[in-house]
């Protein structure tokens, strides 16, 4: 039984591999201490540049530089990506460095990669065959690669469950596979993810088999890794102690947590959630599920449907622009034919207050509802009815927020054409039509309403509770409505928000009424203090 730690490694999808280079430092000194077997340092690529903080290195040396003098047992690995370094500029092993590789590649890539695993092997490195989604080969495929490999003889092979979406029978067959038909002496690995929580019963199903052959897991500290995470290094290694009479240092282990992961956990969350779950389920790539979940505007049925509705060609390798317009066409699906047209009707030549549900509404109420008394103006509340504001319309682009409002405290309402309900006497109106440039912001809310005001023919808009987001703090006037996203995140939504409302205020002037926290545009900002 072998335990392999990925923390450096998988656990960089987290946090950008920029853990620092104590940090890096003191997790490796840490891991040999522990006693674990072997040890990822982090991906070898040339895509970027080697910066002394972080785990993605761009050269063998760069990687060799990070170890730690004393390795008392342990082995060190580092991953490439197949495609991400060139065979030739990979120099020869040397003793005390680097000890092996692993190479992971898409079925698709298969002989080439092959031919690569071949040169590692000739540049003297133990040499570790990850074939990415294994879930999705046929047994004939399988068996196939398995012959392959079996004449390259490195030292280990891995069923790699890329997507977390394999049950235990999925892992029996796959395991039995390889156990009855891959030359001897290869060790079977399991790399898995824990979309469906089922990474830590996955391993001991492995371990408690009779295999003929050396067994090693794959697993990082406090589970660190992108999405639903990985099995968790520290709670594997407690149950080989117990169950198999392996010696690792859990203390030690446990100082990782404590003095390295858990400052990163408290700020950058991974672990179960619905999407990932439904990203398995579908056995999708788990960057799908990251996409849709940081829009904000679906429900989990939502996001099932939408992953219902991709072909399986897709599934395997993340494609951007094809999840773009799956997600654009399901939220265009319905419209009202007298929607806009009432709207113009209604809105065209008059001052909108908009309403948004940032906490400056509690604070600056007077502000808000002076305004709403201002001559010819209608008052339009953003994904939400405010206490005690009264306004005319609701505006309503989000499914979740949709069905969280009272329904029967609006008596009118404008609703985006992404909206399932059969809410009578709505404005319904094109989603698509109401978008900008800005990506993270693309279909945030209020620049929807925005743009469908300026389409409408308004003469003005009035933004109050338009606060932006924060990372630190609570955003919103209504707790109900908080969610959390990284800081980098956030930061471009404000960015995105500021840009898009500077080309809008060039179509139609915009002030505004709460005092500006996140969100600006520019110097051409009025607010009523500056007019006055």
């Amino acid at each position: 039984m072998q335990l392999l730690d990925c923390t450096l490694r998988d656990g960089g999808y987290v946090n950008n591999w920029e853990f620092g280079a104590a940090n890096i430092r003191d997790i490796l000194k840490d891991l040999v201490d522990a006693g674990i077997d072997v040890i990822e340092c982090g991906y070898l690529s040339q895509k970027r540049p080697s910066d002394a903080g972080s785990s993605y290195f761009s050269d063998i040396e760069s990687i060799n530089r990070a170890l730690p003098c004393h390795k008392g047992h342990s082995k060190f690995v580092a991953m490439i990506n197949y495609g991400e370094y060139q065979a030739d500029d990979l120099p020869s092993r040397r003793e005390g460095g680097l000890d092996g590789l692993r190479i992971a590649f898409h079925k698709k890539d298969r002989d080439a990669a092959l031919a690569f695993c071949r040169s590692v092997k000739e540049k003297g490195y133990e040499l570790y065959v990850q074939p990415m989604v294994t879930l999705n080969y046929s047994d004939r495929e399988l068996l196939d690669l398995i012959d392959c490999v079996g004449q390259l003889r490195p030292e280990y092979f891995y069923v790699v469950d890329s997507f977390g979406a394999m049950k235990s029978d999925d892992l029996l067959r796959l395991s039995y596979l390889v156990d009855h038909n891959l030359a001897e002496g290869i060790s079977l690995g399991l790399h898995s993810h824990n979309n469906l929580q089922l990474s830590y019963s996955h391993a001991q199903l492995l371990c408690d088999r009779l295999f003929e052959r050396e067994v090693i897991i794959d697993a990082s500290i406090l589970g660190m890794g992108r999405g639903a995470g990985n099995l968790n290094t520290e709670l594997f290694a407690e149950y080989l102690n117990h169950h198999f009479k392996t010696h690792y240092n859990i203390s030690k282990l446990l100082q990782i947590v404590d003095d390295v992961i858990a400052p990163i956990y408290q700020t950058k969350y991974w672990g179960y959630s619905l999407p990932y779950y439904l990203s398995a389920v579908h056995n999708c790539h788990p960057n799908y599920a990251t996409y849709l979940d940081n829009k904000n505007t679906l429900t989990v049925e939502n996001i099932h449907d939408i992953f219902s509705s991709m072909d399986a060609e897709h599934k395997a390798v993340f494609d951007r622009e094809h999840i773009r317009s799956l997600y654009l066409s399901y939220q265009s699906s319905r419209q009202s034919e007298c929607g806009m047209k009432g709207l113009r009707e209604l809105l065209h030549g008059r001052r909108v207050l908009m309403i948004a549900p940032g906490k400056s509404i509690q604070s600056e109420r007077e502000k808000i509802a002076a305004a709403s008394k201002e001559e010819g103006t209608i008052v339009i509340s953003v994904n939400f009815v405010p206490a005690d504001l009264p306004v005319d319309l609701v505006f309503v682009s989000n499914q979740r927020r949709w069905d969280r409002l009272d329904h029967g405290a609006a008596e009118k309402i404008i609703l985006t054409s992404n909206i399932r309900t059969d809410a009578p006497h709505a404005f319904v109106v094109d989603y698509a039509s109401l978008l900008n440039t800005e990506e993270l912001v693309k279909d945030n809310a209020g620049m929807m309403l925005v743009a469908l005001l300026i389409q409408a023919g308004a003469k003005e808009i009035l933004l109050a509770g338009f606060d932006g987001y924060s990372p630190e703090e609570e955003n919103f006037a209504d707790q109900n409505m908080e969610f959390r996203k990284s800081f980098s995140v956030m930061q471009g939504m404000n960015k995105g928000m500021s840009a898009a409302l500077a080309q809008y205020q060039k179509q139609i002037p915009i002030r505004f009424v709460t005092t500006q926290k996140n969100v600006h545009f520019g110097e051409e900002i009025r607010t009523p203090e500056k007019e006055s």
